[in-house]
């Protein structure tokens, strides 16, 4: 089996300029593309692999083919207040949504010191972090979460009902990279079982149970059964309250209460892109926080004590064999820069998914593989 360090590179650049040419090909507006494109060379740069390129044909293209994610974005706004909004994406581009709802967020933030945005309607978003160091590249604290299909089980349950549901946050510092943490409130995300798949392995232990409280690590056989609810994720804390399970299942519904309840949204298995037997637009809610750090100190102030925090987190004392303790937002900049300098690593299964569009949209590319 081949392994990542083996899988041959391809240029942030030019994996930038083919997913743009690939969503201009199935419709997406030349600026709306620009946006997507951003978000998912994005991940691939932070080394989050599970929502870049690998998204590409089999959640956004293949859903504009199948009629149930509209290629062109039309976001209305329902409600508006100093400090609030309320948008409806119209089962469009979530990543455009995002954007535009987190401009506006920064905006209102930016004259009241504080502002959130409630979005209906939308769709796959890419990774909430994006949106969240929106708002710390602006100065501000950045906050983020979406609701998603099912696939975590509630502490003691089986069944799939709540989203992977990410609460995310940016925050500014004087150092180099913005404190930065973007993880679901499940133990795993389907993502990234789906690059377990891709490398062909099984998943650790923990990650999922089946319908009798079984753990389930055939990978496989996983993303069969996750979809067809014989399979459930785990939340943060696995399935023992000893653990902190019902943490994990605590933090997935309050994300899904602020993606669905603020907005008059869809929610748990009416998010499963399923009705009557027949594929349906998934109807993701999401929500946006910006505050403005000014108006409750100087940026550079907190930005120093931001990085205080950080840098003595980063000196203490190590546990014996580990020669190197992290903070958020440090390894996704690590990456992010031996990437620029060195491309994307393309497994097998990626490259099959990318000439597979190369050929199907006649597109002009001389992928290394």
């Amino acid at each position: 089996m081949r392994t990542q360090n083996q899988d041959p590179r391809v240029s942030v650049e030019t994996l930038e300029r083919f997913m743009y040419d690939v969503l201009t090909k199935v419709g997406v507006p030349p600026e709306d593309a620009k946006i997507v494109t951003d978000v998912l060379i994005t991940a691939d740069k932070f080394g989050i692999d599970s929502h870049g390129i690998s998204r590409l044909k089999p959640i956004y293209v293949t859903r504009i083919r199948d009629g149930i994610l509209n290629p062109v974005t039309k976001i209305d706004v329902v409600r508006e207040g100093p400090t609030t909004a309320v948008l409806d994406g119209n089962h469009g581009m979530g990543h455009v949504i995002g954007v535009r709802a987190m401009e506006l967020a920064i905006k209102k933030a930016r004259e009241y010191g504080m502002g959130m945005v409630a979005v209906r309607n939308s769709s796959h978003y890419g990774i909430a972090g994006y949106y969240t160091n929106m708002a710390a590249d602006a100065g501000m604290i950045g906050i983020s979460g979406t609701n998603a299909r099912p696939s975590i089980a509630p502490t003691f349950g089986v069944e799939p009902m709540l989203g992977t549901n990410p609460l995310t946050f940016s925050m500014p510092t004087d150092e180099e990279f913005h404190f930065f943490l973007d993880c679901a409130t499940s133990m795993a995300q389907r993502g990234k079982i789906e690059v377990y798949a891709r490398r062909d392995q099984e998943i650790p232990a923990g990650w999922v149970i089946d319908n009798e409280g079984k753990i389930r690590t055939d990978t496989h056989q996983v993303l069969k059964d996750l979809p067809a609810g014989k399979a459930a994720l785990t939340p943060l804390g696995g399935v023992l309250e000893e653990t902190g399970s019902h943490k994990g299942y605590g933090y997935a519904t309050v994300v899904e209460i602020l993606s669905a309840s603020l907005q008059g949204g869809a929610f748990l298995h009416a998010l499963s892109g399923m009705r009557d037997g027949k594929k349906v637009p998934h109807a993701l809610g999401h929500f946006f926080i910006a505050i403005n750090i000014e108006a409750f100190t100087s940026l550079d102030e907190f930005k120093k004590t931001t990085g205080d925090i950080l840098r003595a987190l980063r000196a203490s004392k190590k546990a014996p064999g580990r020669e190197r303790i992290y903070t958020a937002g440090e390894k996704e900049y690590l990456v992010c820069q031996e990437r620029m300098a060195h491309g994307v690593p393309i497994n097998e299964s990626l490259q099959k998914e990318i000439k597979e569009l190369v050929e199907e949209l006649d597109l002009d590319y001389d992928f290394p593989f």
